[in-house]
């Protein structure tokens, strides 16, 4: 399969307006893409956009789980750009909580951001980048993708629930123009999980506290994950690991799947702990 040559052909990046997404189109757009930048939020897509290398690169405001919205985007990049040559998905959201304390309706909210909106803009895309004689498709999944913590059941769904999208539609496009590919990255630090979302049951302070212990564990600085993530889609790899703890725990689920929980349990203790009150919190 031959590489993708990205100057002057143009990349779409959903969550763009900041994180990951951020740091994908800045790489990107210094090997000289063009670059669509898709997110909701608005002054973010416009921040990163002047600071991108080069031209041609466009914004668009866009709720991802609208689906006439997603559908007007398709249109629109197509619009503005001639050559859609790659799809990265960013676009996603954390959710702490355990069964307890979440509602249907907090976990159909994450399902929607995580899952829904990742299908929702690739089959948006998908006319565009068939007509081009080679495109890829880089869907951010996760190392929650490979194994299910505790305390992180809505995440943990999206996500295998992006996995098996991929795979699938990797199979349902073998021998077309496009390919498509998985990174699960570990520990990436973006802010994701401060930025999340958790239960309206959990005391605000508790929540903080395991979202300051999951980012105390993150350590691959964003611009190294880019240029993985970018390497990934510009020589169309399937499946691509970010960071030791993502290469170890996909080896360890395979080796154990029903055991696996057990050495992680330990290092994810205060991660997953949305119970113990502050004042009852070891010390």
């Amino acid at each position: 399969m031959r590489p993708l040559d990205v100057r002057g052909r143009t990349t779409v990046i959903t969550g763009a307006a900041s994180g990951m997404g951020a740091e994908v189109a800045r790489e990107l757009s210094r090997r000289g893409a063009r670059i669509a930048l898709v997110d909701r939020n608005a002054e973010g897509l416009a921040t990163v956009a002047r600071s991108l290398a080069g031209s041609g690169h466009t914004t668009h405001v866009v709720d991802l789980s609208d689906d006439d919205a997603v559908a007007a985007l398709g249109h629109e990049v197509q619009a503005s750009h001639s050559h859609v040559q790659a799809l990265v998905t960013c676009a996603g959201s954390s959710m702490l909580g355990d069964i307890d304390q979440l509602t249907m309706a907090e976990m159909r909210w994450l399902m929607d951001v995580n899952l829904w909106g990742t299908v929702n803009v690739t089959k948006a895309l998908l006319p565009a980048l068939r007509q081009e004689p080679a495109a890829h498709i880089t869907h951010l999944v996760s190392i929650y993708g490979l194994a299910a913590p505790a305390g992180r059941i809505p995440y943990a769904m999206s996500k295998f629930a992006v996995r098996g999208f991929t795979e699938a539609l990797r199979h349902e496009l073998e021998g077309s123009t496009v390919s498509v590919g998985a990174v699960y990255p570990a520990g990436v630090k973006t802010g994701i999980i401060l930025h999340g979302r958790y239960a309206a049951a959990i005391d605000p302070a508790v929540a903080d506290r395991a979202a300051q212990a999951q980012a105390a564990m993150y350590h691959t600085d964003p611009s190294d994950a880019a240029r993985r993530i970018v390497e990934a889609t510009v020589r169309r790899r399937p499946r691509t690991m970010i960071g030791r703890e993502a290469r170890l725990v996909d080896v360890l689920a395979r080796i154990t799947p029903n055991h696996y929980w057990a050495p992680m349990r330990r290092p994810l203790r205060d991660a997953i702990d949305t119970t113990t009150p502050i004042d009852s919190a070891p010390r």
